[in-house]
């Protein structure tokens, strides 16, 4: 049999180019993770270097593993709506150290790790009623628009009402809401790498109106900062395990969920187990790096629509994200109004889950409602949660639809009742 090496060469020579182009362009479309994720953290009480060196060494490491050992073209990145559960939720909310809550990472993760190896996953996956799996991303979704809200100043605290929109006259109002119609006309228009544009553009508009503060200007790369260790001094306290719950159900739908759709894309489903493995090693790794757990980005989609098929793409995309720990110092001068836009429409994208919820259901539809508000008014996803999962049972038995819930429901339902219970007694 003949065949022609040269062609082959050169065959071989385009794949190799079309994978590092598609590798580029996914790098350009998740590489704001590293700010937006970082300036996240720095809420749960880390500085805002260490948490966008933190975002860098998990990117790289997820990604590198799903090149290598997943030989798949997928970005794996801290999770949006997971890094806001865990910096406002699991550690303002509960009152856990930051070291505290990269335990709770730790044992979440665990968790996960666990279902990528047993049928643990799947029972879980279908004990949770489909209503309530898309309330918790609706009210995510809600959640990260009211932080990207305040964090641009278009709304503040009212003087005689909870919320109240900025002050038209000030500087950082003008440059949030400016920056926010570029995000909305650069999304809309599709263009490629439209947050990285988002960014440099809100920093040249807080430039412009003198808003812009000085940031670092050196970099210290003391590996004793980058590597964490979590603390579980808080692991007899069932406020620890309630943390525990939200976050290992998030990361099992969003994984699965997303993992599904984007091998779909690929036309390489076969591909599902050793790819969930991989994402489950990946979110091993956070805990130790100091930052919220990685999932597979959802901006995959554009490395697929670029061509990307195999691994070489994953190991570029992680290749860059490694050097961009040499850029810190630049980055760290990008203001909030460069990153509330991001957060607003993520949160718009989360929020369009909501066409999924059976409204015509009223059994369904007040459990879910019940998820979708109180996450943002209470300011705490697993409380918002916990309203929810502790309704869906009432409301069943009341209207004679006992038969419709499964027993892991009824025990998660109880263990959210149980820590209402303990919060009303002081216990």
């Amino acid at each position: 049999m003949f065949f022609n090496k040269s062609k082959l060469h050169n065959e071989n020579q385009a794949s190799w180019g079309r994978e590092i182009v598609a590798g580029l362009i996914g790098y350009l479309t998740t590489v704001y993770i590293v700010v937006v994720n970082g300036s996240i953290l720095s809420q749960a009480g880390i500085s805002l270097e260490n948490g966008m060196i933190a975002t860098i060494l998990a990117s790289f490491v997820g990604t590198l593993l799903m090149g290598v050992f997943g030989r798949l073209p997928l970005i794996i990145i801290p999770g949006m709506g997971i890094n806001v559960l865990f910096a406002y939720s699991i550690v303002q909310g509960t009152g856990l150290s930051f070291q505290e809550g990269l335990a709770v990472v730790l044992i979440a993760s665990i968790i996960l790790l666990i279902t990528a190896f047993s049928r643990l996953g799947i029972i879980l996956k279908n004990a949770i009623p489909d209503s309530l799996k898309h309330a918790i991303t609706v009210g995510l979704g809600f959640f990260i628009i009211l932080i990207g809200l305040e964090k641009s100043e278009l709304i503040v605290s009212g003087e005689h009402t909870i919320l109240a929109i900025g002050d038209f006259t000030s500087p950082n109002f003008i440059v949030g809401l400016v920056t926010l119609f570029l995000a909305i006309f650069l999304y809309i228009k599709n263009i490629p790498a439209n947050f990285l544009f988002t960014m440099i553009g809100g920093t040249a508009f807080a430039y412009f109106f003198g808003t812009l503060e000085p940031a670092g200007n050196t970099l210290s790369l003391d590996v004793s900062e980058a590597i964490f260790i979590p603390s579980f001094s808080a692991i007899n306290e069932i406020s620890f395990w309630i943390a525990v719950f939200p976050l290992a159900m998030i990361l099992i739908f969003e994984n699965m969920g997303l993992l599904h759709g984007q091998l779909a894309m690929l036309k390489q489903d076969n591909r599902y187990e050793s790819a969930y493995k991989v994402t489950a090693f990946s979110t091993l790794t956070c805990a130790f790096f100091g930052t919220s757990p990685t999932i597979s980005a959802a901006e995959n989609a554009a490395v697929i629509a670029s061509k990307g098929r195999t691994g070489k793409v994953a190991i570029t995309a992680s290749l860059l994200f490694l050097a961009t720990i040499f850029i810190i110092p630049w980055i760290s001068y990008i203001p909030n109004t460069a990153i509330s836009p991001i957060l607003i429409i993520v949160g718009v994208l989360m929020a369009q889950n909501i066409r999924h919820i059976s409204l015509d259901d009223i059994s369904e539809a007040i459990p879910a409602f019940l998820i979708v508000f109180m996450i943002p008014f209470t300011y705490s996803i697993a409380d918002g949660m916990a309203f929810g999962f502790i309704a869906y049972p009432l409301v069943k038995m009341a209207i004679g639809k006992k038969n419709e819930l499964s027993k892991p429901l009824i025990v998660i339902s109880g263990l959210f009742l149980l820590d209402f219970i303990i919060k009303m007694t002081g216990i």
